[in-house]
């Protein structure tokens, strides 16, 4: 039955309760080059914004200056000096930073402060605090060159800054810093972002670039990375785009010091922020201190997300319809996958001591993580229990699934080799397949 547009809102509304509930009152620094004002989509993600701030959402947004400098610099005929990826910021190069910065959070306010009726902005009320958050120092000469007014994070102003945040405001900083002594210094969006998410114990950083995410080998988009595996694939020469080394580094310093998730995200992809973090799969790489992805026993908490796996798969005849009294009882038996708090696969044992077998019964894994080694973990942990009790055999019975389980070493057997007391409820109208995989 194909379902009406109104029950798929309803469907997807569900859906994003979780994240509604979990995000509100959280911490997001969100990063965002000059690329996307100059590309015009800065007003796309003041709309976004809008809506996490209707949430609940405290939001910190750090903005770059880089083409608008360079335009600037162009203007006066004047050329650019970059370092390790940073500017080398002479007098001119600060004039033109400070005044572009200056525009540009004017720009960006403005935008913020969108209200007209009929649109999706209608009602924000957004309330936009800046101010001198950021105090840097200088980087001095690095490799023998002088970097003159080029700066790095000393410290993050974060009592005022959640001040700010408490009073319902929105905080916007600029790539610029200042000294106790009055000096002004030119700073990497990318430091100013991981510093202030770090100072604030942020639940996000999110740094909105021109690419999609960080790739692979094969140019594939990686969806998940540990701290681990991103300093893996720093390591690599050549490895990534240029904007994926300018940010990993700071997403990998900003999870070792208590970031709990940073994200890299194209900022140039319609609804890209609102679909990284309200789906599960995201649309960008999601960094991580450790893995999301974790085997363990079931408890009974677990009964819904093992349900949500399994009735798809009793409605078309696969696995058999369970009394759902009898699951609640026998969670302790199921080992399930779970996936950043979502239990995305199930299996059960049900041992069988006086014949040394056990019972591989509910193996479920959800079909966005299908073909994906996820059916392989949960049937080891099953067999690894099955040998902790020194037993001779596994067995499953299937009516769909044969050929994926003779893959993994099972063969078919007969019925009768079923121990006693499972041949006795055998349901001869389904037929199912017996397959017994040898220890």
């Amino acid at each position: 039955m194909r379902l009406s547009a109104q029950d798929r809102f309803i469907d997807w509304f569900q859906s994003v309760a979780p994240y509604i509930h979990a995000f509100r009152g959280r911490t997001f620094v969100i990063a965002f080059g000059g690329e996307l004002v100059t590309d015009g989509r800065v007003v796309e993600l003041a709309v976004d914004l809008n809506l996490l701030a209707a949430l609940g959402v405290r939001l910190v947004l750090v903005h770059g200056a880089r083409p608008q400098i360079e335009a600037k610099l162009k203007a006066q005929r004047r050329r650019s000096r970059f370092h390790r990826g940073l500017r080398v910021t002479d007098d001119v190069a600060l004039a033109c930073a400070m005044e572009a910065s200056g525009r540009l959070r004017v720009e960006i306010e403005a935008l913020l402060s969108l209200g007209l009726p009929n649109s999706p902005m209608a009602g924000a009320g957004i309330r936009v605090a800046s101010g001198n958050f950021i105090t840097a120092r200088p980087i001095g000469v690095v490799d023998g060159i002088d970097f003159m007014h080029t700066g790095e994070v000393r410290k993050v102003d974060a009592m005022a800054i959640q001040r700010r945040l408490q009073d319902g405001e929105l905080v916007l900083l600029s790539p610029l810093g200042y000294s106790p002594s009055g000096e002004v210094f030119n700073l990497g969006l990318e430091d100013v972002a991981a510093s202030t998410a770090i100072a604030l114990k942020a639940d996000k950083l999110i740094f909105l670039m021109e690419t999609a995410g960080v790739t692979g080998r094969r140019g594939e988009l990686l969806r998940e990375l540990t701290v681990k595996q991103a300093q893996a694939l720093l390591a690599r020469s050549g490895a990534s785009e240029s904007d994926v080394r300018l940010y990993l580094p700071w997403a990998v310093r900003a999870c070792q010091q208590g970031v709990k998730r940073s994200h890299l995200i194209s900022g140039h992809t319609d609804d890209a922020l609102l679909l990284e973090l309200f789906t599960h799969r995201g649309v960008g790489t999601l960094l991580t201190p450790d893995p999301l992805e974790t085997l363990r026993a079931a408890r009974l908490d677990d009964i819904g997300g093992v349900l949500r796996l399994i009735e798809p798969l009793e409605a078309d005849g696969t696995l058999v319809k369970r009394d759902r009294a009898l699951l609640e009882r026998e969670m302790n038996r199921f080992v399930v996958l779970d996936h950043d708090g979502m239990v995305i696969g199930c299996a059960a044992f049900y041992p069988f001591p006086d014949e040394r077998a056990g019972e591989l019964a509910c193996l479920a894994v959800h079909p966005d993580f299908r073909n994906q080694g996820a059916g392989e973990r949960l049937l080891r942990e099953i067999e690894t229990r099955a040998r902790r009790l020194k037993f001779k055999k596994v067995f499953v019975l299937t009516t769909r699934a044969e050929h994926w389980f003779v893959e993994r070493g099972f063969a078919e057997t007969n019925i009768d080799e079923l121990p006693r007391q499972k041949r006795a409820l055998y349901n001869y109208q389904r037929r199912s397949v017996v397959l017994t995989k040898r220890l």
